[in-house]
């Protein structure tokens, strides 16, 4: 379940996620500004994911979709891309919408989940764009190396690269609730230590990896149930 070791470009992100929180502990940067930019990390993995997909796709084509009762069918790699944008689309709605509501930027700046896209320019300081450079520098390493490079592409089930980012909105949305006690007392530093600490942890060194696999082809106990 845990991983024994991390990679270069693992180590690439994990030094993009200690840059937020050196900068509010030691910097004076606004934790609740770092909202925006963990916020937006979402929105890159996704789009990462749809890159991946599309390659993959322009390869294979098709890929078998997994349905209830472990039947499986072969589907066009567009129809996984769709479904992804949909599904995955909702879940960062969702996540948006907690940063929001615990972040208390909602009441501060005037806006609601719809307009936060909008208003995204007047959001992003210097530091945030620094910050938020680093996390797709880190994005286009691994992938990189871990995908291109690899030639993983040519065989990597469109199943599986859909799975990949969905353990990030768990973690976030599970670090967003144990933290908020804290930012609400006006503990900014404490929460995004703990933020950035669970998330770390979360997506580092388990090894969500193996379990993805299984999910996508339907492996795991709760698919075989269904």
């Amino acid at each position: 379940m845990f991983k024994r070791k991390l990679s270069r470009a693992e180590y690439a992100l994990l030094a993009a996620n200690l840059i937020p929180v050196a900068g509010v502990w030691f910097l004076g940067w606004n934790p609740k500004e770092m909202f925006v930019v963990y916020a937006l990390e979402t929105v890159i993995a996704g789009l990462f994911t749809l890159l991946k997909m599309g390659i993959t796709t322009m390869v294979k084509k098709q890929d078998d979709w997994h349905g209830t009762g472990g039947s499986k069918k072969k589907m066009p790699g567009w129809f996984f891309m769709v479904f992804f944008i949909f599904h995955y689309g909702m879940f960062v709605a969702i996540q948006m919408g907690m940063f929001l509501a615990v972040s208390g930027m909602g009441n501060d700046t005037g806006f609601g989940l719809f307009s936060f896209f909008n208003k995204i320019p007047e959001l992003l300081t210097t530091e945030n764009l620094w910050v938020l450079a680093a996390f797709v520098l880190s994005y286009i390493l691994h992938n990189l190396s871990g995908f291109i490079l690899t030639g993983e592409y040519k065989t990597a089930s469109l199943s599986y690269l859909m799975f990949q980012p969905y353990a990030r909105i768990f973690v976030q949305q599970f670090t967003v609730i144990a933290g908020s006690i804290f930012i609400s007392f006006g503990a900014g530093k404490i929460f995004i230590l703990i933020f950035a600490g669970v998330k770390i942890f979360m997506e580092l060194f388990v090894d969500y990896d193996s379990i993805i696999r299984k999910a996508a082809k339907g492996e795991l106990p709760l698919s075989r149930k269904q």
